[in-house]
């Protein structure tokens, strides 16, 4: 197992010169594990154009990709949009799978209900190479989990197959995607007038979902965490859920003081 570049510290968005550079480099039909949408923990996702173009690599090295969607809806708050790297690969006949979890967009993280996919790839014996997938994850599935908790998947169920409560979901994730994406907004804008440099904290909108890389060193991150009891990962990822209107002008000058005081 080997990790690839996906985060540039320099422009806090995304290395793609560097993460297509190594797919490429990997030994033919490798497993490439992807993230649909909201990566975690950058916040840094692909447009639509570098995901046609990570597809033609995977497709030249005969790849395999394991998509990770564990946040679909909470990036951009429409889950159409949020699945459409993965949709795109399957529209161009990848076979592959998908790590779909609920834990977040249900609120069931303590449930950890979710569902696997695998998508076959086009072919005559499409049918039959189903049957070989499905018993070999039953197999799976007996000796790994063998009687999984309902509750989580029942809930999940009864949602997804009820007309007006799928509509009330989906209003509900475009609130909290909303809310999220008016906290980035917000942190920013305070951030530069504190700054005085238009476009300083710009990656702050430019990334996406629940996490943010701040840019933070992890002497900016333990100073602010010491003094203004804000905390965050060493590598300075903050939880953009945790922001409201009543803390981020806090945090915003928090993060201001540390970035100017500690080099």
């Amino acid at each position: 197992m080997k990790p690839y570049p996906y985060f540039s510290p320099t422009t806090k968005g995304l290395d793609f010169d560097g993460m297509k550079s190594a797919i490429a480099s990997a030994p033919e039909g490798s497993i490439i594990l992807l993230h649909a949408c909201a990566h975690n923990p950058t916040g840094v996702d692909p447009t639509r154009d570098q995901w046609k173009e990570i597809a033609k690599i995977v497709r030249a090295k005969k790849h395999f990709p394991f998509f990770d969607c564990a946040y679909q809806g909470f990036a951009s708050g429409s889950l159409e949009n949020d699945a459409w790297a993965v949709r795109y690969f399957v529209s161009q006949g990848f076979e592959l799978c998908i790590a779909q979890s609920f834990a977040k967009n249900f609120g069931l993280y303590g449930e950890r209900a979710g569902a696997f996919h695998f998508v076959t790839g086009p072919g005559p014996d499409a049918q039959d190479t189903v049957g070989r997938i499905a018993s070999q994850l039953a197999i799976l599935q007996r000796s790994e989990i063998s009687n999984p908790p309902a509750y989580g998947a029942r809930i999940a169920s009864l949602v997804l197959n009820d007309e007006a409560l799928f509509k009330e979901w989906e209003a509900n994730l475009r609130t909290m995607a909303g809310r999220i994406i008016d906290m980035r907004k917000a942190l920013r804008a305070k951030l530069e007038e504190l700054s005085g440099q238009e476009g300083s904290w710009k990656h702050i909108t430019e990334q996406i979902g629940m996490f943010s890389f701040t840019g933070l060193t992890e002497k900016q991150v333990l100073k602010i965490r010491e003094e203004a009891h804000v905390y965050m990962t060493k590598n300075g990822r903050i939880s953009m859920a945790g922001l409201n209107t009543g803390n981020v002008e806090y945090v915003a000058k928090a993060m201001d003081k540390v970035v100017k005081e500690v080099q």
